[in-house]
């Protein structure tokens, strides 16, 4: 493209957005913004819904038409589609779009608080494409993690659209991350828990309004589009308090221990098939399909065409939730193939997400706990399809770790309201059995598993709270030093050929350890007036302004002014000789500066 064309281009681009600041307040701006993002995220989120139900139904019709009315045959052309969804899904991510692996709420999280939110437009496309292929074509994964990666994807290009700032394009993240939940499960106020929960870490009020106009938006043209009724059609007796809801209590504790298993091998088989460095990356997913092929073939044969290992697997579940799955053998099957395949699939680095794998092994835990108890309790099977529902929550609570949203999310995807006290008493114990069982949760752990870690990010805990993060944050770990024995003259020359020149240097002595700093002013001051041979010379009796890593920015800003230095090393707690790195006021001016030039209009 010519640079007169490039030209228009962004001109065309930027005409409507100088229109809106010309014309409109900032509130009437934004309001604007968010109205469209609602309406985009929720179209998209259906579109999406509706594209993996369709490849879906066509690859089981084409299964049962090719087999021909013989059952072993059907399943066995459903048991290969995942294989053919997997290799699809392997070549895509290998080769077109690396950001489209496992959930896309890692993903998300990542681009918020390493990128300011700013994403490629072209990531939503193609986590689209990939998703649709996966789940699709049978692998045991769910449509509303990749709709969030989606939903987040379009709402920061929409931001950048309209010619945002970088802060601002950032905070249109969670508005597009919570219309993607609440048109995915019809749950408005689910979505807006989980954002807060899961992506901002606090409650802010300041995020409140774009959420909720965004949210509202989405779920609304969800249910114009798909219905307005919950995501699971129950029809269950009235139920009232009685005391086999305190089955809540064991069903907690056995979420939590399931769910440490269910997290720690998502780990563990995600690593084992990076380190198998000989099969290529592209062909990893189709190996992982295979697996979830045979398990879903080995269920529907065993467990009477039960075909829940598939895809989302919803209709088994919502059979489940209604006390018509009852069967213990046929439960135990669901169960053990959906946690088997689940890792399988998401290991191997397909593409789709956790949340309905997740809300089906713990329906199918309620339900296995349900069965066992029913000749203790003497209750109908509508109870057993109640402690169903029961074990989606506390499963949920355990694995995602959102308390908040396993209540909410639940009781707006089914409707029940009657069972909000047990569900509030398992998740809870769930949530915090869970959390001294695996005390990094699944997100943050799966990012720590690629490197990241998004403790260490000073945008982690806010523009405000930054200052209270430790300085280990923002120091330099590898800072030049400096012996103590060293002769000035042959230190500067050292200094200047190597182009090691900084502002200051710690003073190490024989044995290591930090005694003074030294600027390389006074350096160069000291050689011409002759004053001083050696660095030793230069730093004896000076009085040394040390700090601990744990330090809080805040803390260490006050004490440089205070203490009238620029710069202070940073040694160990526990050993104060040992030095750790150095953090100097242009570190934290630097910080500072970022934040405030993100922060924009």
């Amino acid at each position: 493209m010519s640079e007169a064309n490039l030209g228009g281009t962004i001109q065309r681009r930027l005409r409507f957005p100088d229109y809106l600041r010309r014309n409109f307040t900032d509130t009437q701006r934004y309001l604007i913004i968010w109205i469209i993002t609602g309406i985009a995220c929720g179209a998209v989120a259906v579109a999406f819904h509706k594209s993996i139900d369709l490849v879906f139904h066509f690859v089981r019709s084409m299964a049962e038409w090719i087999g021909d009315g013989s059952s072993g045959m059907t399943y066995f052309y459903l048991g290969i589609a995942p294989v053919l969804g997997g290799l699809l899904t392997g070549l895509i991510v290998q080769f077109l779009a690396p950001t489209a692996v496992g959930s896309g709420i890692p993903q998300t999280k990542a681009r918020y608080y390493r990128d300011f939110g700013v994403f490629r437009l072209r990531e939503a496309v193609y986590r689209f494409i990939v998703g649709t292929l996966s789940v699709g074509f049978g692998m045991s994964l769910g449509r509303e993690g990749p709709t969030v990666h989606i939903c987040g994807a379009l709402a920061s290009w929409i931001g950048q659209m309209f010619g945002l700032a970088k802060k601002r394009v950032q905070a249109m993240v969670p508005l597009g991350m919570g219309a993607g939940i609440s048109a995915a499960f019809n749950a408005p106020m689910a979505a807006v828990f989980f954002v807060f929960e899961e992506l901002l870490g606090d409650f802010s009020s300041k995020a409140f309004f774009g959420i909720f106009v965004c949210v509202v938006i989405a779920t609304a043209i969800q249910r114009i589009a798909i219905g307005e009724h919950p995501a699971f059609a129950i029809e269950l007796e009235l139920i009232t308090t009685d005391w086999w809801m305190l089955l809540a209590v064991p069903l907690g504790l056995a979420s939590a221990l399931l769910g440490r298993f269910f997290v720690e091998g998502l780990l563990q088989t995600r690593q084992f098939f990076r380190e198998r460095t000989s099969v290529p990356a592209w062909i990893r997913p189709a190996f992982g399909g295979l697996g979830v092929g045979i398990i879903g073939v080995t269920v529907a044969m065993l467990a009477d065409g039960h075909l829940g290992i598939f895809g989302i697997g919803y209709d088994d579940l919502n059979t489940a939730l209604n006390g018509r799955l009852v069967l213990l053998s046929t439960v135990t099957l669901l169960l053990g193939g959906k946690i088997i395949a689940t890792l399988l699939a998401y290991g191997s680095g397909g593409s789709g997400g956790l949340f309905a794998p997740t809300l089906f092994i713990g329906g199918m835990l309620g339900t296995l706990l349900g069965c066992a108890a029913q000749p203790l309790f003497h209750y109908s099977n509508d109870i057993i399809g109640a402690m169903a529902l029961l074990g989606m929550g506390s499963f949920f609570a355990a694995v995602i770790r959102c308390p908040m949203t396993s209540i909410v999310i639940i009781w707006e995807m089914t409707g029940q309201y009657a069972l909000i006290l047990p569900l509030m008493a398992g998740n809870m114990l769930a949530w915090l059995l869970s959390g001294k069982l695996q005390p990094v949760p699944l997100y943050d752990a799966l990012l720590l598993q690629d490197k990241i870690n998004l403790k260490k990010m000073p945008h982690y805990k806010g523009d405000q709270d930054w200052r209270n993060l430790p300085v280990s944050t923002i120091m330099s770990f590898d800072p030049v030093t400096v012996g103590a024995k060293e002769n000035l003259d042959d230190l500067l020359a050292r200094i200047g050929e190597e182009g090691l020149r900084h502002h200051a240097y710690p003073v190490l002595d024989a044995a290591g350890k930090v005694v003074g700093v030294v600027t390389h002013h006074e350096m160069e001051e000291k050689q011409r007036a002759q004053a001083a041979r050696t660095v030793g010379e230069l730093v004896e009796g000076q009085h040394l302004i040390s700090l601990n890593p744990e330090t809080s920015i805040r803390d260490v800003a006050q004490i440089l002014v205070l203490e009238d230095v620029m710069q202070a090393p940073v040694v160990s707690s526990s050993d104060p000789g040992k030095l750790m790195g150095i953090v100097t006021l242009h570190d934290i001016a630097r910080q500072q500066n970022a934040i405030e030039d993100a922060i924009g209009r």
